[in-house]
């Protein structure tokens, strides 16, 4: 059955009048959208929350050289968007999406109350958990989004812009809380309660996933056979047995490059070959448009997600954090834009469309890159208005960040919106999949750049003053402007022959 035609029945399976299914829309949307909303927010409190105190952790904590932090917690973030790509096969082939969230919420909470155990073994294995989890909620939920809405539907950008909000109300939360306790009193206290709200998301989701009628259920086959059970538990023990490669990966992170490049690659082919297997031009052109913008969004998330890492770590050195901690402060200030932003900026879409103004999904790529450029940017402006302390005003640095928030928004959800548009509808798991595999080799890049602004040595000297570790931070930053900008042009120059591609779709 499709999609829209599950979103015509109650729950029951029978179809609803056109009143009660206007009813059931709210301001514009369809309530299903808001269940989606509070279920991913608070599995975006744990992630954050968590992510907030992870490298600061490894370098104050376990007393990490700052190389090896930023290392592993590549190894760790590219796993994490990695496994999506498997998490989105099994959806779509074997379990459904919404086995998949399920499953996903119950390996996560594991792993954050794994986390809050004060114990040696805990901290890889907890890591481990969240990423084998992550892989089975994260493509899936944002996937089930998109199947709320016919592919011609104008409100779909506008409907990722709102569920995006909902991904950062939690990170925003996530963040300022956890980080907060996790670097005022007790590290452990801070994973422990980002494992809380993880519990709180899946109970979310279990009590509202009956009001998505047919939408995310177990596939079926021409002729309307489920999967046998057996292959839907051999989902689950597969799930299970990564966890220790993920923990023998964190020990071997050196060898992480090894794995990342081999399987993007043998991806990026996959899907290009599955592209030219489509029986239309048009089919065809609009997924390698997508596999076009999938591969610029590689170089977006590898500056972008410095956030975690370097600017982690910068934020603690050289900025004016006016009395809190700066896990807090810096992982909460860019969910705090996108939860002021995210609806100006669905508004501001659904009106370009009705107008025909709309930026193309390749312009709003471009336009992606030339923010993240002047937000970087921004940051060595504040460097080199620093006083003889070496510590930055933390007006440059909340301004920088504006700009990289601009920046993402019209990337990430514009991206999640343009998969579900552009991607065969058999095909859509394996290309979200894809988008967040992405987001991996983008991920462990990003913790390779970490290393160029590497500062600690580790153990319980600081070698270095913040006025020198300023001078390294604002040069890699600047390096990072150049980079950015040349993306940018280059998409722009690419733009005529996307649109093209796109055979109209926005």
């Amino acid at each position: 059955m499709s999609t829209t035609i599950a979103l015509n029945e109650d729950a029951s399976g029978k179809h609803a009048s056109a009143e009660n299914y206007l009813a059931d829309r709210v301001e514009g949307h369809p309530k299903q959208l808001y269940l989606l909303f509070f279920t991913e927010m608070w599995e975006r409190f744990s992630f954050y929350g968590m992510r907030a105190l992870l490298v600061l952790f490894m370098v104050n904590q376990l007393k990490y050289a700052d190389a090896k932090a930023n290392l592993i917690y590549g190894t760790y973030t590219a796993l994490v968007y990695l496994m999506p790509l498997f998490g989105g096969i099994a959806a779509d082939k074997f379990i459904g999406y919404r086995k998949a969230i399920i499953l996903g919420g119950t390996l996560m909470a594991a792993g954050h109350l794994i986390l809050a155990l004060p114990t040696e073994w805990s901290f890889f294995a907890g890591m481990a958990f969240l990423i084998s989890g992550n892989g089975f909620f994260k493509p899936n939920i944002s996937t089930m989004v998109g199947k709320l809405y016919r592919p011609e539907d104008g409100r779909r950008d506008g409907a990722f812009s709102i569920f995006y909000m909902g991904v950062n109300l939690g990170a925003f939360l996530g963040s300022l809380l956890c980080g907060w306790i996790g670097q005022k009193v007790n590290w452990h206290y801070g994973f422990g309660l980002a494992g809380i709200f993880m519990v709180v998301g899946l109970i979310t989701f279990l009590m509202g996933q009956k009001s998505l009628g047919e939408i995310g259920l177990t596939p079926k086959d021409e002729s309307g056979k489920g999967v046998e059970m057996y292959k839907q538990i051999s989902i689950l023990v597969a799930s299970l047995l990564v966890i220790p490669i993920f923990i023998y990966l964190f020990n071997n992170y050196e060898i992480m490059g090894n794995i990342m490049f081999p399987i993007c690659i043998i991806a990026t082919l996959a899907m290009i070959f599955i592209a030219f297997r489509q029986e239309s031009v048009e089919s065809r052109n609009k997924m390698l448009t997508a596999i076009i913008l999938v591969a610029f969004s590689v170089l977006f998330w590898a500056f972008y997600e410095q956030g975690g890492g370097s600017l982690n770590l910068y934020s603690d050195r050289n900025v004016n954090m006016h009395g809190m901690s700066s896990a807090a402060i810096n992982n909460s200030i860019n969910p705090f834009y996108i939860i002021l932003l995210s609806f100006p900026f669905a508004w501001m879409w659904l009106r370009l469309a009705q107008s025909g103004k709309e930026p193309s999904t390749p312009m709003k790529f471009s336009m992606s890159f030339f923010q993240l450029a002047l937000g970087f940017f921004l940051f060595v402006v504040g460097a080199k208005l620093a006083g003889g302390d070496g510590r930055v005003s933390f007006f440059w640095y909340a301004l920088g960040y504006l700009l990289l928030t601009t920046g993402e928004l019209c990337i990430s959800p514009i991206g999640l919106s343009m998969i579900t548009k552009l991607s065969p509808p058999k095909f859509t798991g394996m290309m979200m999949g894809f988008w967040f595999l992405a987001s991996a080799l983008g991920q462990h890049l990003a913790g390779w750049i970490g290393t160029l602004m590497a500062i600690s040595e580790g153990g319980e000297q600081e070698s270095i003053s913040a006025v020198e570790s300023l001078a390294v931070y604002s040069g890699v930053f600047m390096k990072i402007v150049y980079v950015s900008a040349g993306g940018g042009l280059v998409l722009l120059l690419l733009v005529p022959l996307l649109k093209r591609w796109m055979h109209g779709v926005k």
